[in-house]
């Protein structure tokens, strides 16, 4: 009788121990799907059809009169839900900019918005949202890409814009993630630069409830 019992335990463990084995092989599995194995045109489209991002970064805008930094906190939900909070400088954080659906706020009861709005170019402006530039790139028949440096470059041309007319986004070839952004105005001067710092795609049931509960904390 203590035998059997013996056996079933091991039998139990063993099963346990294959079926941690399984979902651990098919997360490093599902991991390297996008990287250094894939093809340029593989990264490319994982990034085209990312489903969600979080993303802490850094950005500078270049303006005639003088330079501004930010550090912003993006997230993002497919299709059109999006918050952009401003961390520094000191003087907007807590800015943040919210899309759902049709529906825009900006808010921070402590700061002047007019004053945001004239002194803090592009803050506001969507061209710094990653989602942003995958759908303008989507649009766009003159978008491209190359590889260099063990980066993939994708760049678009929007027409009409003459201070963020050439956009190029820089993918690490070997992660399959976003490493900087440039915009740059017609005369192919750069006036923004964005550097992801932290990036995290397609966590698509994390990102939600990270965007519903910073969502509902306004309402």
């Amino acid at each position: 009788m203590k035998n059997k019992k013996l056996i079933f335990i091991i039998l139990t463990i063993i099963i346990l121990i294959v079926i941690f084995l399984i979902i651990f092989y098919k997360k490093q599995a599902k991991k390297s799907e996008i990287g250094n194995n894939s093809s340029s045109q593989e990264i490319v489209d994982y990034i085209l059809n990312i489903s969600s991002y979080e993303a802490e970064v850094e950005i500078e805008v270049t303006s005639n009169k003088n330079s501004n930094k930010y550090i912003i906190r993006q997230q993002y939900v497919k299709p059109n839900k999006s918050i952009q909070e401003i961390l520094q400088p000191e003087n907007l954080n807590g800015i943040k900019i919210i899309k759902n659906d049709k529906e825009l706020k900006i808010e921070n009861s402590k700061l002047d918005l007019n004053k945001m709005w004239n002194g803090y170019e592009y803050v506001t402006d969507n061209c710094l949202d990653l989602n942003s530039f995958i759908e303008e790139y989507k649009a766009n028949p003159s978008s491209s890409y190359e590889e260099k440096d063990e980066q993939i470059i994708m760049s678009l041309e929007k027409e009409n814009s003459k201070y963020t007319k050439y956009r190029s986004l820089y993918i690490d070839r070997k992660t399959g993630k976003p490493l900087k952004m440039e915009i740059k105005d017609d005369g192919k001067k750069l006036k923004i630069y964005i550097l992801y710092k932290e990036v995290r795609l397609n966590n698509l049931e994390e990102n939600i409830i990270a965007f519903n509960r910073n969502y509902n904390k306004q309402i």
